[in-house]
């Protein structure tokens, strides 16, 4: 035995005095795993407000469940109303054509009270839930011109001779104005706000135009949707409750300060430039955000997808973003939360938009007088 070993011995007799020693280390070796422990629970804890689970988290009067059964209810009183009005067909001077628009602009209400309730609850529902309220929404905007044009036939549409060169003549209907710039590829239109039956609540189904429409602070504010777009440019001007974006594939869209959500699934390509209280990406594919948000914006499903800060200007927007409180520029652009990415290192699905690779400030107020031919 070396002389280090025999150092290291106890000496004789001493196990009486040596036994209170060994417990007291116990007792501090079990306070010191205690206390990491609790390190480690607390920092668990600290994860999952990062990164709540919806369904414990959330109050009971924001839960899926309670904002599902509002929507089915909802829902169904829809589908009333639409079965109501289809038998409503006009029989020679037997039905009241005010009567049958008032219901019919009922259903309109009802239905944008529908894409407000899940604009307003998208940050805490499951993107399932979410794509499946915004597929049922666009059926009944269907089925709501499916019973339109049964009671409401449409008048035969025919061209209308203009001069030259002379003034533009004020349409039919004052609310909804659609027109057509002279190019040989790139159309544009013109919508103005409405709550026309008439008129589509969005854009939809487009290639290669420029589609423009400009919401008045005096004439209320509404939800809007731009959905199966290929190469267009999307300019929006004024204030929006809601946003919905839906498979847009190398677009450009500019929007006016959002007082509610912006919903965007299945965009690739795209640039958009946006500002609102709450922004939701879903599958997005090489796609940059310019963006002024109140809170974290949120991805899901999303690869190569960058953001930079807003860039958007026209006349009266300043007043626009101070109505929808959004004058102030938080920083939470660069603050994105991955829904799909749980660790603690940054996500790879998103990075911030080089300054060298940013697009200038961009200005739309050249659109606010339109030729139309």
């Amino acid at each position: 035995m070396t002389e280090m070993e025999e150092d290291n011995l106890p000496p004789p007799n001493s196990n009486l005095a040596t036994a209170p020693k060994s417990h007291s280390e116990d007792e501090a070796l079990q306070r010191k795993h205690s206390a990491m422990l609790e390190r480690l629970s607390n920092l668990h804890q600290t994860r999952l407000a990062q990164k709540p689970n919806l369904e414990l988290s959330t109050p009971s009067n924001e839960s899926t469940q309670s904002f599902l059964n509002r929507f089915n209810e909802s829902k169904l009183a829809v589908d009333s109303k639409l079965s109501g009005i289809s038998q409503m067909i006009p029989d020679g001077d037997s039905s009241d054509p005010g009567s049958v628009k008032s219901e019919l602009d009922s259903v309109v209400v009802l239905i944008s009270n529908l894409e407000k309730l899940v604009a307003e609850s998208s940050y805490f529902l499951p993107s399932y839930e979410v794509r499946t309220c915004l597929k049922t929404i666009s059926d009944l905007k269907q089925q709501l011109d499916d019973v339109t044009s049964q009671v409401i036939p449409k008048k035969k549409f025919s061209f209308r001779n203009k001069k030259k060169g002379g003034p533009v003549s004020n349409p039919a209907r004052s609310d909804v104005v659609d027109s057509v710039v002279v190019k040989p590829v790139i159309g544009i239109a013109n919508v103005g706000l409405s709550g026309s039956l008439e008129s589509s609540n969005g854009f939809r189904a487009k290639e290669n135009e420029v589609l423009v429409r400009e919401f008045q602070r005096d004439s209320g504010i509404g939800e809007f949707s731009i959905s199966e777009l290929n190469g267009c440019v999307v300019k929006l001007k004024g204030c929006l409750r809601a946003l919905f974006v839906n498979k847009l594939r190398d677009c450009k869209v500019y929007v006016g300060p959002v007082l509610g959500s912006v919903l965007i699934e299945e965009v690739e390509g795209c640039v958009f430039v946006l500002a609102s209280h709450q922004i939701r990406i879903h599958s997005a594919k090489r796609c940059d955000f310019y963006l002024r948000v109140r809170s974290r914006p949120i991805i899901e499903d999303c690869n190569e997808v960058r953001f930079a800060p807003y860039c958007l200007k026209y006349n009266g927007i300043e007043k626009d973003l101070e109505t929808a409180n959004l004058s102030e520029e938080t920083g939470y652009w660069s603050n994105v939360d991955d829904f799909k990415w749980l660790r603690a290192v940054q996500s790879p699905n998103w990075t911030v938009l080089p300054e060298k690779e940013r697009i200038e400030m961009v200005d739309i107020s050249v659109f606010e007088n339109v030729n139309v031919l």
